[in-house]
């Protein structure tokens, strides 16, 4: 059971910690590891609760704690949230809650197309001068789109026989 708890606790530990190897969580993950997985309910463990078990099991100095460590916040995180049971029963059922979980990503902000968003950004309906900045699927065409390419080729615009001179032949 413990290993699932470890696998869980590593997951968590490195969520948003690009420098963490998994060993040692910090606050903010640990907080957030009672959260997703259901062991701050809000009533029994608030999230007061789960900085005091944190501040209580961490070194006086650290900023974060061990795999051990988090094993006695969990103890007692336990008793607090199943009251009446068993120490080991209670560590059981943390661990049951903690089974399987990964850091949720809800919440994150996403890109929105809600009401006049769509319209504005649906390059099909633009015109003018802004309906050339984009081709048929909707990607930029980048300087092309934004300004007017002049043509150094010497003819006239409305000229048929374009490239057809031959210099070779003239004297």
């Amino acid at each position: 059971m413990a290993s699932e708890a470890e696998r869980t606790f590593q997951r968590f530990a490195v969520f948003g910690e690009s420098s963490s190897s998994g060993t040692e969580m910090n606050n903010k993950n640990f907080s957030k590891l009672c959260k997703d997985c259901g062991i701050m309910d809000g009533k029994m463990v608030t999230s007061t609760d789960v900085d005091i078990v944190f501040s209580k099991v961490k070194a006086k100095n650290a900023r974060t704690i061990t795999f051990q460590q988090f094993q006695e916040a969990m103890k007692e995180l336990g008793q607090k949230r199943f009251k009446g049971k068993s120490l080991d029963e209670a560590l059981e059922n943390i661990y049951k809650l903690m089974e399987g979980k990964d850091p949720a990503t809800t919440g994150v902000t996403k890109a929105t197309t809600v009401g006049g968003v769509s319209r504005l950004t649906d390059t099909s309906k633009y015109t003018g001068t802004h309906k050339e900045r984009f081709d048929e699927s909707g990607k930029g065409k980048g300087i092309a789109g934004r300004e007017d390419v002049t043509d150094n080729s010497g003819y006239v615009s409305g000229y048929k026989g374009a490239g057809t001179y031959d210099k070779k032949g003239s004297n």
